[in-house]
C-alpha cells in the first residue's frame, strides 16, 4: 500500500478506520497526534499551553515529513493538519490523501458522545457544538477538497459496519493504485 493520509473533520472516523485497516492488512498505522505527543513527551494540550499553536504546527509539519518517509504507512491526521502551511502539498507529494466524509448529523452525534475526550469542544453545549462544526467546516472544506480521493465514513458505528467500510476503503485504494 502506498503511504496514505486520512484527513477530515474530527469525528469522521480517521482513527477508527485507520486502526481497522491496519489490523486487517498488517500495514503500519500512525495516529499523527499520538506521534507528536510521543515525540514531544507531552500532550498536545500542553504543547499549545506552553509553546503555542505556531510551535505545534511546526512540530506537526515535521511529523508529517517523518511519518511519510516510511513507505506503506497509513496515517490518521489531525482535523486541522491539512489546513496549515503546505501540509496538503506535502501529503499529496508523498502519498495518497483520502478525505473521510460523514454527514453533519453523524459528526454531531459522534462528537456529542466523545466530547469529554476533546478539549476543544468539551465545554460546548449541543447547540454550540452544532454551530462550531458548521463554522469550522466552512473554513476547512477548501483544504480537505485538495485530497486525491474521497471516502464516505458514515458507517463506522458497529463491528459489521467497520468491516464493510474497510472492504470499501481497500477497494478504493487498490483501484487508485492500479
Amino acid at each position: 500500500m502506498t503511504t496514505t493520509f486520512l484527513i477530515g473533520y474530527m469525528g469522521c472516523g480517521k482513527t477508527t478506520l485507520g486502526r481497522a485497516v491496519a489490523e486487517r492488512t498488517g500495514v503500519r498505522f500512525i495516529d499523527l497526534d499520538d506521534y507528536i505527543e510521543e515525540t514531544a513527551g507531552c500532550s498536545i494540550r500542553d504543547i499549545f499551553a506552553t509553546r503555542g499553536e505556531e510551535a505545534f504546527r511546526a512540530m506537526e509539519r515535521q511529523a508529517l515529513i517523518d511519518v511519510s518517509s516510511h513507505p506503506g504507512t497509513l496515517v490518521a491526521c489531525g482535523g486541522g493538519t491539512p489546513c496549515f502551511g503546505d501540509n496538503m502539498e506535502v501529503m499529496n507529494s508523498r502519498g495518497i490523501t483520502v478525505h473521510l466524509v460523514a454527514p453533519h448529523a453523524t459528526l454531531l452525534t459522534r462528537l456529542m458522545e466523545g466530547r469529554s475526550k476533546r478539549p476543544l469542544i468539551a465545554s460546548l453545549s449541543d447547540s454550540e457544538l452544532d454551530a462550531f462544526i458548521t463554522r469550522q467546516m466552512q473554513w476547512r472544506l477548501p483544504h480537505y477538497s485538495k485530497a486525491k480521493l474521497t471516502f464516505d465514513s458514515s458507517r463506522l458505528e458497529s463491528a459489521g459496519q467497520i468491516s464493510e467500510s474497510v472492504d470499501r476503503f481497500l477497494k478504493l485504494i487498490h483501484s487508485h493504485e492500479s
